[in-house]
This record gives C-alpha cells, sequence and structure tokens, in this order.
C-alpha cells in the first residue's frame, strides 16, 4: 500500500514541477508559489549551481559551465530534437509493453494496435517537418519581395537595415540570433525544433501542436478504456458490492477502485496521468498561437506591443500628469474664478484614470485573410514564385 501511495506522491510532484517549469511565468500564477517554484528551475538553480561550481571548481568550472551554456542556449545544437525523440519513443514503448497486452479488449478493438502506431509516426513526420523547413529565410535575392509583402505600421516596425546581414529589414522580421540569420514573420526560435517558426513553417508548427494534442488525448482516453475494460471484465464493482458490501455509489466505490487500480495498473494510472498532464500543457499552447494566428500577430510582435503600450502609457500618464499640474497652479492663480465644488472636485475623474493606449495592428485584416495566410505564406503562392524566377 504504501508504494502506491508513494506512486501517487511522485505523479502529483511532477505535476507540480511540469506546470511550474512551463507555466510559472503566466500571470495567473504571479504571487503563487508556481510562480517562485518557477523562478528557482529557470534561475535560481542554474545560479546555485554555478556558485557552486566557482567555489569547487573554480575559474576553469566556470567557463566549463558557460561554454555548455552557450552550446545549448546560444547556438543551434539538436539537444531538445533527441529529448523530444527520446520521450516519445520512451513513452510509447511502455504503452506497448504494458497496456497492449489488454488489447483488443471490452471496450477497445486490435485496430488501435496500429493506429496509435500510425499516429505516432505521423506525430514524428509532422516534428521532422518544422525542424528541418525553411521558415523564410530572408536574403538580398528576396527582401525586396518581403518587402513589398509586408508594409511597414512605423509603430513597431520602421525602415531599418538589418545590422548584422546588411540589407534593408521587412517589417514583422527578425534577424535570429542563435540561427544567424533574418526570419519574415518572425514568430519564435523554438529549441525543441532546433529552427525557427516563421513564415513558411508557422502552418507545420500549428499543425505539430494540434496533432499532438489530440496525439495525448486519445492516448489518455484510450488508457482510460482499458482500465475501465478491465474493471468491467474483472467484475470489480460486482465483487466489492456483492462479496464486501461496499455501497453501490460513486462516493462508496471510488476508493476502493482507485486502491485496486494503484494496486494492480499503476504503470497504466501513471502513463494516463502524464499524457492527460501534456494533453492540458500542449492544448494551452496551442490556444495561445491559434489566438495569434487568428489575429495575425506574433510573438515577437506580441512582446513588442506591450514594450510599446507600456512605454505610451506612461508617456501619455507623464503628460496628463502635467496637465493636471497646470490646472492646479491656474486654479490657484485665478481670482476671478469661481471656487469649485468639493463634492464636484471628488467625483471627477482624475485625468490620469483617462489615459488609454489602443493597439493598432494593421496586419489584422479579417479571420479569413489572417487564416489564408498562415496557411499560404507569401513565398509559397504562385505569384511570389513567378517574380522570383523572372527576377532570377
Amino acid at each position: 500500500m504504501a508504494v502506491q501511495w508513494l506512486l501517487l506522491c511522485h505523479g502529483l510532484v511532477t505535476l507540480l514541477v511540469v506546470v511550474s517549469f512551463l507555466c510559472g511565468q503566466w500571470p495567473i500564477f504571479e504571487g503563487t508559489p508556481i510562480q517562485r517554484i518557477h523562478h528557482f528551475l529557470t534561475f535560481g538553480a542554474y545560479n546555485y549551481f554555478s556558485r557552486f561550481v566557482a567555489y569547487v571548481f573554480g575559474s576553469k568550472g566556470t567557463n566549463a559551465v558557460l561554454a555548455i551554456e552557450g552550446f545549448c542556449c546560444d547556438r543551434p545544437n539538436p539537444l531538445l530534437q533527441v529529448i523530444y525523440l527520446a520521450i516519445i519513443g520512451v513513452t510509447y514503448y511502455i504503452i506497448t509493453i504494458s497496456t497492449f497486452s489488454y488489447v483488443p479488449g471490452y471496450y477497445l478493438s486490435g485496430i488501435h494496435r496500429y493506429t496509435s502506431f500510425l499516429a505516432v509516426t505521423v506525430g514524428v513526420l509532422l516534428f521532422l517537418l518544422t525542424s528541418f523547413s525553411d521558415p523564410g529565410t530572408v536574403n538580398a535575392d528576396n527582401v525586396s519581395r518581403y518587402l513589398s509583402a509586408y508594409p511597414y505600421d512605423n509603430i513597431i516596425f520602421s525602415e531599418k537595415e538589418c545590422s548584422t546581414c546588411k540589407i534593408p529589414k521587412p517589417a514583422r522580421s527578425k534577424h535570429c540570433s542563435i540561427c544567424d540569420r533574418c526570419v519574415a514573420r518572425f514568430d519564435h526560435h523554438c529549441g525543441w525544433m532546433n529552427n525557427c517558426i516563421g513564415e513558411r513553417n508557422t502552418r507545420y508548427f500549428m499543425a505539430f501542436l494540434l496533432w499532438h494534442f489530440l496525439l495525448c488525448v486519445y492516448g489518455t482516453v484510450a488508457i482510460g478504456l482499458v482500465l475501465a475494460g478491465q474493471l468491467k471484465e474483472l467484475k470489480v464493482i460486482y465483487i466489492l458490492t456483492v462479496y464486501y458490501g461496499i455501497e453501490n455509489s460513486l462516493s462508496g466505490l471510488a476508493p476502493y477502485v482507485v486502491q485496486w487500480i494503484l494496486g494492480s495498473y499503476n504503470t497504466q494510472l501513471l502513463l494516463m496521468v502524464f499524457l492527460a498532464i501534456v494533453c492540458l500543457l500542449l492544448g494551452g499552447f496551442f490556444g495561445y498561437h491559434a489566438k495569434l494566428c487568428l489575429t495575425n500577430t506574433t510573438t515577437n510582435e506580441t512582446f513588442k506591443w506591450q514594450d510599446y503600450i507600456s512605454w505610451q502609457r506612461k508617456v501619455n500618464e507623464a503628460k496628463a500628469s502635467a496637465a493636471a499640474l497646470k490646472t492646479s497652479m491656474d486654479s490657484l492663480s485665478s481670482e476671478r474664478k469661481p471656487p469649485e465644488s468639493k463634492w464636484r472636485t471628488l467625483f471627477r475623474r482624475s485625468q490620469l484614470e483617462q489615459v488609454q493606449v489602443v493597439k493598432n495592428n494593421i496586419y489584422d485584416q479579417g479571420l479569413f485573410h489572417n487564416i489564408n495566410e498562415v496557411i499560404f505564406p507569401f513565398s509559397s503562392r504562385p505569384s511570389f514564385s513567378q517574380s522570383k524566377s523572372k527576377s532570377g
């Protein structure tokens, strides 16, 4: 019994760590233990480790740590790609050796042995397609076409030259310091893909997220049906209610059923919980990027808009504060103006509260256009390709 509860505690701790690491920076977790755990995992632990290495091994140890950090974080490397393949391979292997013996079962047919393999294969193919596809590299040969495809809004994008590539920088593009190239409609650099997500491969990235979300849903439901089938075939409910006199209700049976599953099928239960957690995380990540696509915004542009709105709000607040001070000084120096009612002053809205900054995204041209731009990017359209061949 102690082993089952140990496994349950291990699963809960794993859930807490995974959610804290991946979602701890979300505004909803601000000021909570999840945010503090996230800060420790992403900054504090590394800081303490660096100090320990410097104290024990000196400058040579510190230089070695910095070299490893540079390899892992500052230049392309396949580390996370290998980890992804290991996770999906090991997970599927454990599922096959622990769960396939119950398929076909009471609720699942034998076809799921093959559909599961097909689903995993499609997921890996989408991963490879996203990892090795061109995100939309901007160079001297195609920069003029990207300049005409994406106009400057003169708010977060203005006409300038890339200091590294020495070519004009199209709107919505960004020079990736890791890949060392300019990427059109740059969204972000994905370490899992070892590739940038940009104009040409955002569609593959979205398909990857959606497919893996559905894959985790499929795995969670399938394992749940396997456990339900075993519960039915072994007549556990009948034995508990008839032979042990347990009340035939959810509250009465649930503790005993959970105890039975933990004792007999703990591997399947942990797999189901793991897939459910990953499913929730992928669902949230896909939903976030789907919202960006539907509003024709990128992750990079989201950060730019946040910085711009924050700066503009501070400017407007400074202007409103100066205007309020000027009004106050004028009222003090004016002798002819009758004094304003104290009640009216009390309920009058402050000029600082009236400060508003509106986001004006000129690239958001409607739902149909936004979806069409993601599925059929400019550089993949016939007109773009024809102009490229003519110019060549």
